[in-house]
């Protein structure tokens, strides 16, 4: 099963750009009912695989952007310990509701793309590194605290913002998560929040999905892609969204 899950993950989070994290949580608690802080943990570990395999694709096509994503990963690994500090203080229902707040935003973000809205304005090159520098101090933040890659905040900002096309955002993103993801996971390892166990079915499954899911993303139509997703996001972020509180009766 974990092996399954991770190939789900890998295509689905390098087709959108997203790490797979949105996709990956899910499964490893609903399937495998992991608990939800080593859920997050261990998808941080995968995400860097993600992260690696699909920037070889998209940078095969040329849809890496290196110096965006530098400055968006220079940032986020000083805020990651933040978010996953954040984390451990939240009982898992409310980090379930959190989860599931960021999964109907991604699935916003994904349908406002849908219709190809342009950027909002055409900032100049020092514009552009004070947006990075904030998407990616918030990146970090949240990819501490929720376990993905952070991919949800930085394509929609690149797309929208900044004015990158849709591929080149995710590609950027994927590069820009390797750091990051790396960072997350160590924190959450030095706070044993992570399933060693599956790591080594995981990995090599996200690995070949992130490469499937990368060729799909320069070969499919993209709009008709991002609805279903977005469908598929917004129906887990309900379901997150409505944890109940087991103190409360």
């Amino acid at each position: 099963m974990s092996i399954v899950i991770g190939l789900a993950a890998g295509i689905f989070g390098s087709l959108v750009g997203l790490g797979g994290g949105v996709v990956m949580i899910p499964l490893l608690v609903g399937l495998l009912k992991m608990e939800q802080h080593k859920a997050h943990g261990t998808s941080l570990v995968a995400l860097v695989f993600t992260g690696i395999a699909g920037m070889i694709v998209y940078q095969k096509h040329e849809s890496v952007v290196i110096w965006a994503a530098a400055i968006l990963a220079a940032i986020a690994v000083f805020t990651v310990k933040y978010g996953v500090k954040y984390s451990l203080a939240l009982p898992g229902w409310k980090l379930k509701r959190a989860f599931g707040f960021l999964l109907c935003f991604v699935a916003l973000m994904m349908l406002l793309k849908s219709f190809s809205l342009s950027a909002v304005f055409t900032p100049n090159i020092v514009g552009v590194i004070m947006i990075l520098l904030v998407v990616g101090a918030v990146t970090g933040f949240l990819s501490g605290m929720l376990g993905v890659g952070g991919g949800s905040i930085m394509v929609p900002a690149m797309v929208l913002i900044v004015g990158f096309d849709q591929h080149t955002a995710q590609g950027t993103s994927l590069l820009a998560m390797i750091p990051i993801g790396a960072t997350a996971a160590y924190a959450h390892w030095r706070v044993d929040q992570l399933n060693k166990i599956i790591l080594p079915f995981l990995i090599p499954s996200i690995i070949l999905g992130s490469v499937i899911g990368g060729y799909l993303a320069h070969s499919l139509p993209e709009q008709a892609l991002r609805l279903v997703f977005s469908a598929v996001l917004l129906w887990n972020g309900i379901k997150y969204i409505k944890t109940v509180n087991p103190g409360v009766r």
